[in-house]
């Protein structure tokens, strides 16, 4: 798991998730670009600078190039890391799903983030993981740019359980494949949320990463 530090073109400090796909490159959401992406791995207190941690600077972004800011469609988004991160017990890259890799809704899968636990509160310090479900297309219908074969619909309306602000770009764990990156949810942090699918963006990743 990545944690980044964003400085935006206001000169604001965000956070976001992201997570190691190779020893030098970072996916993460396309909405989490900024002037300047410092990425810490290896972190699970992120106030706590621990043995384990790799601060790398982002020296290239490579978000999608039909990412659009109004629909959040195709919130994905490479970074290129300034040197290779070491791979130790705490830092691993995670494997992707292939192309036409269709996973289907009931699926129970795991999220994690140093994102907001409640509404209004403080991002955590520490890392959460959460277990979340695939839903089916229909739970996601009151989003209205929401595309099935573009994103998931993930999490049980019925639980409260959710993957929150600071929590984007962090990956959906199914079967230890990363199958989707959060993108957005409701203000009010009601479930379902809306993931990109990862497997319908390989072809473009495979490009990204050969050119690069």
């Amino acid at each position: 798991m990545a944690h980044l530090e964003i400085l935006t073109p206001q000169n604001h400090l965000v956070s976001c998730g992201g997570f190691l796909i190779r020893r030098n490159f970072v996916l993460t959401a396309a909405h989490c670009a900024g002037r300047f992406i410092t990425v810490t791995l290896g972190a699970h207190n992120i106030r706590k600078k621990e043995d384990t941690w790799q601060k790398l600077e982002v020296i290239k972004q490579f978000p999608h190039p039909k990412y659009d800011d109004l629909t959040t469609r195709h919130d994905i988004m490479l970074l290129k890391l300034k040197e290779k991160a070491n791979l130790t017990l705490a830092v691993g890259t995670l494997p992707l799903p292939p192309q036409f890799n269709f996973v289907p809704p009931g699926r129970m899968c795991r999220v994690a983030g140093w994102g907001r636990r409640q509404v209004h509160g403080e991002g955590s310090d520490t890392l959460q993981e959460v277990k979340l479900r695939l839903m089916d297309p229909e739970a996601c219908r009151h989003y209205l740019a929401f595309d099935h074969n573009l994103q998931l619909c993930v999490g049980n309306p019925r639980k409260r359980k959710t993957a929150f602000k600071g929590d984007s770009g962090g990956p959906l764990l199914c079967a230890g494949v990363a199958q989707g990156i959060v993108s957005y949810g409701q203000k009010n942090a009601k479930p379902p949320a809306v993931f990109t699918r990862i497997s319908h963006y390989r072809l473009w990743i495979n490009e990204v990463l050969k050119e690069n």
